[in-house]
C-alpha cells in the first residue's frame, strides 16, 4: 500500500463518516466519500439536528410558562391560550437539516474530499460498488471506513404509516400538534419526545416496558424526570409491552401485552434501532458481525478484515454523534500512521435532552454499588444554587464521583437546563484525571449554575 497517498472510501456521510473523511484529506489521503441521502447522514437529517431544534421550540414553551412565576406577564394573555404552530415549527427545522447537510457537503468538498450521492457495497477489501442515478462505478480502494449508520426499529403489529403511526424519522410530516401522543418506548428518543410534545401541548402517553423511564441511566436522575413527566401531565404507563398498534382513521389504538388498550390520536414507535449493515457485502470480504448486525471492531476502529474500519452506530458501540466522529477520527489515525489513543468509552460524556437535561460522564453509582468501583459520592440539589432560584429551576441536581482514598473524579451526572453545557468541567476532570480540589479551587462566576460543580466538590474535600 502506498501510505503516501492511500485510496479511502468511506461509507456513509454522518459524523463518523464525514468527520474522517475531512481529517484523512488534510492527513494526504484521496478520498471519497459515499452517501446515499445527503451529507450529514440521519444525524443531520432525519434525527440529531431535526430533533434537537423541535425539543428547542419545546424549551421556549417552557420557558414562557414558567415566566409567570419570574413577575413576567404576557400583554393580551386573557384573550386566548398561545399556539405552537407545529408547521412552522416542522418546516423550519427540516430547513435547518437541509441547511446543515449542504454547509457539511460544503465543507467536506473544500477539504478535498469527492462526494458521491449514491449506494456503496463491497466486492472485496479492495474494491468497492457504487450506484448512482448516473448508473454503477468501482471504486479501487487501499482502505474503506464503513459509517453507514443504523434505521428505527418498528413492529410488525405497529407498522409507521406516517400518517398516525411514526418512527422518529417520520414526526416532522405533522403539520398540526397531536392532540394525544402515545409514545412506545421509554428510552432516550421516548423520552426525549414525550418531554417535546409534552410542553408544545400535546396530551402524551408513554409507554414503557420497564419499571421506569430511562432505565439504563443514573436512577436519581430518572426518578426525578419521571416526577418532572407527572407534574407536567405525563402519563407513565410502567411495566407494560405494547404488543400492537392500530390506525383507525380518525386516531390510534394502542393494545398492550396484557390485553389493556389505550386511545390517541398519533403513536411515536421508539424501541430502538437497526444497524444499516445488510446487503454490503460485508461478511464475503471478513467483517464479522455480531448477532445483532452491529459490526464488530476493535480500539482504534479496525474490523476483523484487512485496512476496513467502521465507526458509528453501525457498530453498536454507543449510538451517539460524538462517538461517532471519535471513532471515525482514530481510524484515519491509525490508517494514516498519525498519534492515535484508543477509544476510552468512560470518558464519553452524554446528554439526554428532555427538560430538564441529563447529563452524564464516567463511572455510574450503579457501577459503585456492583462493586466494580470505590468512591465517595455526593449529590447537591439545583435549587438551593442562587442563579437557579433567579431562573425559577425548580427541579436539578449534580452529582460527582471521586474515587475513594484519592478524591480523583471518576464520573459525573448533571441534571439541569442546559445540562449538555454543564458536564463539561466534570467530563474534562474525568479525562484529565483531576482531583475534586481542582475543581473546587477553580474560580466560578457568581452567581452561575456551575457554581454548584465546584460547591459540590468542595464538599467531597478529604482533610489530609
Amino acid at each position: 500500500m502506498d501510505f503516501s497517498a492511500p485510496r479511502l472510501v468511506i461509507l456513509g456521510g454522518g459524523p463518523g463518516g464525514y468527520e474522517a473523511a475531512i481529517v484523512a484529506a488534510h492527513l494526504g489521503a484521496k478520498v471519497t466519500l459515499v452517501e446515499d441521502n445527503g451529507v450529514g447522514g440521519s444525524a443531520v437529517l432525519t434525527d440529531v439536528v431535526p430533533s434537537k431544534s423541535l425539543i428547542g421550540a419545546a424549551d421556549s414553551v417552557r420557558r414562557v410558562l414558567g415566566s409567570a412565576e419570574l413577575g413576567v406577564r404576557m400583554v393580551n394573555a386573557d384573550a386566548g391560550e398561545g399556539r405552537v404552530d407545529l408547521g412552522y415549527v416542522n418546516e423550519r427545522l427540516m430547513d435547518l437539516a437541509h441547511t446543515q447537510s449542504d454547509d457539511t457537503r460544503a465543507s467536506v468538498e473544500r477539504a478535498g474530499v469527492k462526494v458521491l450521492i449514491g449506494r456503496g457495497r463491497l466486492l472485496s477489501p479492495n474494491r468497492v460498488e457504487v450506484t448512482t442515478t448516473n448508473g454503477v462505478t468501482e471504486l479501487p480502494a487501499d482502505a474503506v471506513l464503513l459509517a453507514v449508520g443504523a434505521h428505527p426499529r418498528t413492529l410488525p403489529t405497529a407498522v409507521p404509516d406516517g400518517e398516525r403511526i411514526f418512527t422518529w424519522k417520520q414526526l416532522y410530516s405533522m403539520t398540526e400538534l397531536p392532540e394525544h401522543l402515545v409514545v412506545i418506548g421509554s428510552g432516550v428518543t421516548g423520552a426525549e419526545f414525550a418531554s417535546a410534545y409534552n410542553l408544545l401541548g400535546s396530551q402524551v402517553t408513554l409507554v414503557s416496558s420497564r419499571d421506569r423511564v430511562l432505565p439504563g441511566e443514573d436512577k436519581d436522575a430518572a426518578e426525578l424526570l419521571e416526577t418532572v413527566f407527572q407534574t407536567n401531565g405525563v402519563e407513565v404507563v410502567s411495566r407494560a409491552r405494547a404488543q400492537a398498534v392500530e390506525n383507525t382513521g380518525d386516531g390510534v389504538v394502542v393494545t398492550l401485552a396484557d390485553g389493556r388498550t389505550i386511545e390517541g390520536s398519533h403513536c411515536l414507535v421508539a424501541v430502538g434501532a437497526i444497524p444499516n449493515t445488510a446487503d454490503l457485502g460485508l461478511e464475503e470480504a471478513g467483517v464479522r458481525l455480531k448477532d445483532s448486525g452491529h459490526i464488530v471492531t476493535d480500539g482504534v476502529s479496525r474490523t476483523t478484515a484487512p485496512n476496513i474500519y467502521a465507526a458509528g452506530d453501525c457498530t453498536g458501540v454507543f449510538a451517539l454523534a460524538s462517538v461517532a466522529a471519535m471513532q471515525g477520527r482514530i481510524a484515519i489515525a491509525h490508517l494514516m500512521g498519525d498519534t492515535v489513543t484508543p477509544l476510552k468509552l468512560h470518558e464519553v460524556s452524554s446528554n439526554i435532552f428532555t427538560s430538564p437535561e441529563i447529563a452524564t460522564v464516567g463511572v455510574t453509582e450503579a457501577q459503585v454499588a456492583d462493586g466494580k468501583y470505590q468512591a465517595d459520592i455526593l449529590t447537591l440539589p439545583l435549587p438551593s444554587n442562587p442563579r437557579a432560584k433567579m431562573m425559577n429551576v425548580q427541579a436539578g441536581f449534580v452529582k460527582i464521583l471521586a474515587r475513594k482514598g484519592s478524591g480523583t473524579v471518576i464520573g459525573g451526572v448533571v441534571v439541569a437546563p442546559r445540562a449538555s453545557e454543564l458536564i463539561y468541567p466534570l467530563a474534562l476532570a474525568v479525562h484529565k484525571r483531576l482531583h475534586v480540589d481542582d475543581l473546587a479551587d477553580t474560580f466560578t462566576v457568581y452567581p452561575s449554575l456551575s457554581g454548584s460543580v465546584s460547591e459540590a466538590a468542595r464538599r467531597l474535600h478529604q482533610h489530609a
